[in-house]
This record gives C-alpha cells, structure tokens and sequence, in this order.
C-alpha cells in the first residue's frame, strides 16, 4: 500500500488506494473511527473517495493522530504568532514524507543535484519542528551544491550568495516565507535569471496580510523574474501542491482537492465554485488522509486548482496563503 500510492495513474487507481486507505485508518486510527462512528455512516456503502468523511483539520491541535501500534518518529508543528496553539503531526514512518516530496520536487523541478537550494525561512526556523525545514534540509543534502544555506536575518550574505550563484549562472532554487522575502527585496535589488523563487506564504503576524498578486508583484520587480512560483503544503500534509507560473497549483498524483460546500461540508461545489478546500493526501498512511481544512479555493478547468483565503474564524497558519 505504502509504495502502490506513488504509481498511481489514473482516477481508477486513485479511488482504489483512497478506499483502501481509508478502511485502514478507520480500523487503525482511534481518533478518526470516533468522529465517523459519530457521524453515524456506514462504511460498507463508501465506495468512492467523495463519500469519504473528511477530519476537520483543527483535530490536529488537540488529538493525537497516529494510526494504533506505530510509534512515532518525527513530531512537525505548525508555525504561528506566539500564543497560538500548534497543529502536531506524529510521524510513524519519515521515508514515506521524504519520498513524497522529492517525487514532487522532481515532477515539477527535476533532480535537486542541478540546484543550489536556498532558504529564507527565519520563523520556521526559530520555532522548531517544522516540516518545511525538514524538506529543504533534505533537498540540499540531494543538491549536495556548496552554495546551499538556510539564512535568518542576515541578508548581506544572501545577497553576496545570489550574486556568487547568479555569476556562476548556477541554477538555484530560493524558498522564502513571504514577509522575509519582501523584507530581502525591499533592501535589495537583485536581477536574477537563473534564480526559482518559491514563496511558501505567510506573514505570521510580521506584516500586513496582502493578496498573493500583490505580494508576486513586488517580488516580479524587484528580481526581474516573469514568475514567482508557490508552494503549498501544511503541518498536517506529507505532500505539496505548487504553482509555477501563476496561482494555478497542481498536485501529484496521490494528492487531490475537492471543494466543499461551505454550508453543507457533505456536498461538493462544481469546478470554478469557490468553497472550503477538502485535501486527499494519501502519503498520510498513518495519520488521516482525508483533511477538511480552513482555506478557501476553486477548482479550475483544467484541474488545477486556486486559493482564495480562509474562513474568518481560522487561525493565521503556518504554511497557508495569503488573506485576501
């Protein structure tokens, strides 16, 4: 099952692996059969993946959600202003996250080893336990290119570090939480052309929240790039949608978004309909796949799918975007 979910080809597979997976951690996973037991449904007569019941994603700051006999390795949490209470994901098994992501960095970016990797991630950083360090760390040990390095607030150096790789004509990739990276590029002009940066969103109570366009805008100006690309994953996920030209987001293969009602979380809205983003991730194995969570977005015609903001009474989160 674990292996089956990364050769995954088509809606058929799909549905087979998210049926399957959602009978074991219903059997496995004490927290989630508990809110479905309460929903009262039957599970014999779940047949496809949309008639799944999905967890709300708030379980994640006050339960413990791991399948029963595993033990967890890694414990991620959620970024946040201080005070606020942290979503903790239990981790049985960190080989099936590390495959997950760098499958998905391949897919869109190709192999990390043609990369310098960068990270402008102070907050993630600081707090601890953060499953986007975890990834980026990886990647620079794939990468293995001696221009790699996490920055906080030391900007000079990753200005002189831009300029040595953009010198070099070294491709180079650029993660940064949105507010350090407006914060860079306000003091900084920098043309690069060799240079992906992806913007993991996120103000985190630093700045003023400000759209997504807005926010690209002034990243477009300052570098001279056509694009600003967007990653979008969560404490609560093993796997990243991005988005590399526009604020279109596309999934791998084991991970799918509907879009719910937001009346009625049971009912799904048609594509172009903006609603509350249900997320399929099957790498979640030993967690719950099946995540109801506070972002709101649409699907687009051609199966990608774009962010909108969230419901009024959600946190400011770690890896979510931005409000609008």
């Amino acid at each position: 099952m674990k292996s089956d979910i990364f050769n995954i080809k088509n809606e058929k597979k799909f549905n087979d692996r998210a049926t399957e997976i959602f009978r074991f951690q219903y059997k496995n996973n004490p927290v989630y059969a508990e809110y479905i037991n309460n929903l009262n449904i039957k599970i014999s007569k779940i047949k496809h993946y949309k008639q799944i019941p999905f967890l709300p994603i708030d379980f994640f700051k006050t339960h413990k959600i791991i399948s029963k006999n595993k033990q967890h390795k890694l414990i991620f949490k959620s970024s946040g202003t201080t005070g606020m209470q942290r979503s903790k994901h239990y981790v049985a098994e960190p080989e099936i996250y590390e495959k997950s992501f760098n499958e998905t960095f391949d897919m869109f970016y190709g192999n990390p080893e043609q990369y310098a990797v960068l990270a402008l991630l102070p907050s993630y950083s600081e707090q601890g336990n953060s499953s986007l360090i975890y990834m980026v760390e990886k990647l620079m040990q794939k990468s293995k290119n001696p221009g790699n390095g996490f920055f906080l607030y030391n900007h000079d150096e990753l200005f002189a570090r831009l300029k040595k790789l953009e010198a070099q004509k070294q491709k180079t990739v650029l993660f940064g939480v949105s507010y350090a990276l407006l914060d860079f590029f306000h003091n900084y002009k920098l043309k690069l052309e060799n240079t992906i940066i992806i913007e993991t969103g996120g103000m985190k109570g630093r700045k003023k929240e400000i759209i997504r366009e807005e926010l690209h805008k002034k990243l477009k100006k300052a570098s001279g790039l056509p694009h600003i690309h967007s990653e979008y994953g969560m404490t609560e996920l093993l796997s990243q949608a991005y988005a590399q030209t526009t604020d279109k987001y596309k999934t791998p293969p084991w991970m799918k978004i509907l879009i719910r009602d937001a009346e009625d979380p049971f009912s799904y809205k048609k594509n172009g309909k903006t609603g509350g983003i249900n997320i399929i991730d099957l790498a979640n194995i030993y967690s719950c796949s099946f995540i109801e969570t506070k972002d709101l977005g649409k699907i687009n015609p051609d199966g990608s799918f774009t962010i909108s903001g969230r419901f009024d009474d959600s946190d400011i989160r770690g890896c979510n975007l931005l409000i609008i």
